[in-house]
């Protein structure tokens, strides 16, 4: 096949692709969505409350998960067999079992532990969805960062050692930027992921969005019209997430060729003008 052909068959199938989506959603809009119930300030309300405890969750989750995967990261890498198979060990378990038996382990499992006394959280779903949360993709993010480091020429790390970096100053200073810049995308889309794994938190009673939505369907018997507050509020978390790990990745690229040559143009073309201006 020719490459003009493969290309307009991508397009024809692409853009049945789209009228084929477009359509569904256009009579779902159109005949399954009860206006009214949607634009129900009592609906609104219990769907905001559900959000704003959502985001809350995820930027806690986020910047523990993260802190702890750069931590798990190192260890992968460290030149001790103890701390590299620990942290193996923990990867191993939280990526090979699922998150919903994770969530169950913490919610339901760790406070029967509490042999004596009471347990000392009266309310223990939120905290246990956070360290789920955080347990679970703290592992993704750790392998991201070994991913990352792993990327980063010997070299570097010889060249900082050479200059008589230790090999903590060498990793913080020289092999860990170009490792974050290396392993951002992976973590930005694991962090996206956390969000729509908040959806599982419902399973142990935290009034997530997925929570409001069971309970109205099962009140209202429409599911359609939770289901549109549900996309809705979903989608505004993810693209804003996305937003934020594109604009850190055009941050974190200072160093790519295409920039370097736009700064050493716009460079060149000052000397140009300061030259021009002299002469």
């Amino acid at each position: 096949m020719r490459d003009r052909l493969v290309k307009r068959v991508g397009e024809v199938a692409a853009g049945g692709f789209v009228l084929a989506i477009g359509g569904l959603l256009v009579w779902i809009l159109s005949t399954q969505v009860n206006y009214e119930l949607l634009s129900s300030p009592l609906i609104a309300r219990r769907f905001a409350e559900a959000f704003f405890l959502v985001v809350q969750i995820v930027v806690i989750s986020s910047l523990l998960s993260v802190s702890l995967g750069v931590l798990v990261g190192l260890g992968r890498i460290s030149t001790s067999n103890v701390t590299g198979r620990i942290a193996k060990g923990y990867v191993e378990f939280f990526r090979g079992t699922p998150l919903l038996f994770q969530l169950f382990v913490i919610y339901f499992g760790v406070p029967r532990l509490w042999a004596t006394g009471e347990f000392p959280f009266s309310d223990w779903a939120i905290p246990a969805a956070i360290i789920g949360l955080t347990l679970n993709h703290g592992a993704y993010v750790g392998e991201a960062i070994r991913g990352g480091i792993d990327a980063v020429p010997d070299g570097q790390m010889e060249a900082a050692r050479s200059l008589g970096m230790s090999r903590v100053m060498a990793l913080r200073e020289v092999v860990l930027p170009q490792a974050w810049r290396n392993a951002l995308a992976a973590i930005g889309n694991d962090q996206i992921i956390l969000v729509k794994d908040t959806s599982l938190l419902t399973v142990i009673a935290v009034p997530e969005i997925m929570s409001v939505f069971r309970n109205i369907n099962s009140n209202q018997l429409d599911p359609w019209t939770p289901l549109v507050w549900v996309c809705v509020l979903y989608l505004a978390i993810t693209m804003s997430m996305s937003q934020l790990v594109n604009g850190l990745e055009r941050r974190s690229d200072w160093g790519s060729d295409s920039r370097m040559f736009g700064r050493l143009s716009g460079l060149g073309s000052g000397d140009d003008a300061d030259g021009g201006e002299k002469a």
